[in-house]
């Protein structure tokens, strides 16, 4: 990289901090500061999504999974489910997001059940979504010390990657401060465009690297099994199989897309159900493609580098050999073999996706979900300065999670999932318990949940079965338990019974 990339680079991230400055102006309320007053247009939402989901952790770890050893295109049975999970969300949660005004998708749970089962779930929302984002920082962190370190390959990269956190953290605390969850959209149409460009001009780059181009990548990839798309076996300890994909990949998004603020928040920027629905099956498509595409730089990757031709390939600790892991792969090549100007802007690129953070949802819930209901009589520019301060809280929280995980080796990727995966089955199973048990009241509903998370930690710290079937198997014990123990309670009011029962709005 030369001096233009950094001052594309450094110029972008300025330019994004006074992008959300500008749209600072606008926000006077809450509804405004959370849902950009319920005007975005379908379109940009659906792109909003798609860079939710592609965001630095995919851009950078799924060409990593295709690279490793062993590596293949298995993943996309992941993918086949997502897309799965979307229809079950258009048909059976988005028309209730729209009955009545809500700034968070856990104000329904207050309606149905009360209170409680509604501030649990927000709860396990915040923790997991500072976590998850945590590694997301850390993750764009890496590729900011990769740059510096291609001017300065003497430079510490320890202190230059805590530094890159910092950096980078305040920047995306600042650029959300002001501009709310419509500069958040916005930032994502634009980012999107870009590093959907730059991922292809870098695919078109690194085949006209490859001694004897593209029939070679594929010649070898073939040779190393790159290709192998299904595995139909019903093992629950590997993370990609058929069913893990199809099953647990419908489970996953219908709790990230469907009971998770961070996503539907997105959709509450829109003013009706159907141009919701029409977002969310939109960036399905746009998703599948994106995957098969940063899984093919993977097998590019995997050309360029010919690490099968190193003595100890086979034997190396390291399935991403000769890199630490996979996650260093694609960075390497973008901030070492592109062209100045083009590394710079794509590299800008993901650094913006660290910036499309999750603090506005998170100060959202906060304030809605966990903060009002004991200040219940304040007025709206009181809980809209109470957001501001909470998204600088959280926002130190994520760059303290960051450094945290700064030695770990294992996949952003998959650490991210699990994690996600871990608490998100237990709110999916409340709602689905919402939804098809009529009968359960509030107590039963927490039991079922406090059940869940129990048995979803034994699972987590204490077994080898794939992150992928986590959110399955926690939502339907949630289901189940709650149902089991509604028994013992009286049934829930009727006044309450319907309030996440499905079906299409009239608006």
């Amino acid at each position: 990289m030369r001096t233009l990339d950094l001052i594309i680079i450094f110029g972008y991230l300025i330019g994004i901090v006074l992008f959300g400055s500008w749209f600072g102006r606008k926000q006077q309320t809450t509804t405004d500061y959370f849902l950009g007053d319920r005007s975005v247009p379908w379109w940009a939402v659906a792109f909003s999504i798609v860079a939710t989901e592609t965001s630095t952790i995919t851009f950078i770890s799924v060409p990593g999974i295709a690279f490793a050893r062993g590596g293949n295109f298995q993943f996309l049975q992941l993918v086949f489910g997502y897309l799965a999970g979307r229809i079950v969300i258009s048909l059976l949660f988005i028309p209730s997001y729209f009955r009545g005004e809500l700034l968070t998708v856990y104000q329904l749970l207050d309606r149905r059940f009360g209170g409680r089962i509604k501030m649990v779930a927000a709860s396990l929302f915040v923790v997991m979504r500072n976590i998850a984002d945590g590694i997301r920082l850390l993750l764009t962190a890496i590729v900011l010390s990769a740059v510096y370190t291609s001017f300065q390959p003497s430079a510490n990269a320890e202190v230059i990657t805590v530094a890159s956190i910092v950096l980078l953290g305040l920047a995306m605390i600042v650029f959300t401060y002001f501009g709310g969850m419509e500069a958040v959209i916005w930032v994502e149409v634009i980012q999107l465009g870009i590093y959907i460009a730059g991922a292809i001009a870098a695919a078109v780059i690194i085949t006209n690297a490859i001694d004897g181009g593209f029939s070679t990548a594929i010649a070898n990839a073939s040779q190393f099994n790159k290709f192998s798309l299904f595995d139909f076996s019903f093992d629950f300890t590997k993370t990609f199989t058929f069913w893990a994909g199809l099953i647990g990949g419908c489970f996953l998004t219908m709790s990230t897309h469907g009971t998770d603020q961070y996503l539907v928040q997105r959709y509450l920027c829109t003013d009706r159900p159907r141009k919701a629905i029409t977002a969310l099956l939109t960036s399905g498509a746009i998703v599948l493609g994106q995957f098969i595409g940063f899984l093919f730089i993977g097998v590019l990757l995997f050309s360029f580098y010919h690490p099968f031709t190193e003595a100890g390939y086979a034997s190396a600790p390291s399935t991403a050999f000769p890199f630490a892991g996979g996650d260093r792969v694609f960075p390497d090549f973008i901030t070492r073999h592109m062209p100045s100007g083009l590394s710079g802007l794509v590299v800008a690129a993901i650094f913006a996706a660290a910036m499309s953070s999750s603090l506005n949802s998170i100060a959202a819930t906060a304030v809605n979900d966990l903060y009002k209901p004991f200040r219940s009589n304040k007025s709206d520019k009181h809980y809209l300065k109470v957001s501001h301060i909470l998204t600088l809280f959280w926002g130190v929280v994520q760059i303290a999670v960051a450094l945290l995980m700064r030695h770990r080796n294992r996949s952003a990727l998959d650490m991210a999932l699990s994690i996600a995966s871990l608490i998100n089955g237990p709110v999916l199973g409340v709602f689905l318990v919402g939804t098809f048990l009529r009968r359960v009241s509030e107590p039963p509903a927490l039991i079922g949940m406090g059940a869940s998370i129990a048995v979803m930690l034994y699972i987590f710290f204490a077994t080898k079965i794939a992150w992928t079937w986590y959110v399955f198997i926690g939502s339907s014990i949630t289901l189940i338990v709650a149902g089991i123990a509604s028994f013992a309670f009286a049934p829930a009011p009727s006044s309450r019974q319907d309030e996440l029962a499905p079906g299409i709005s009239s608006k």
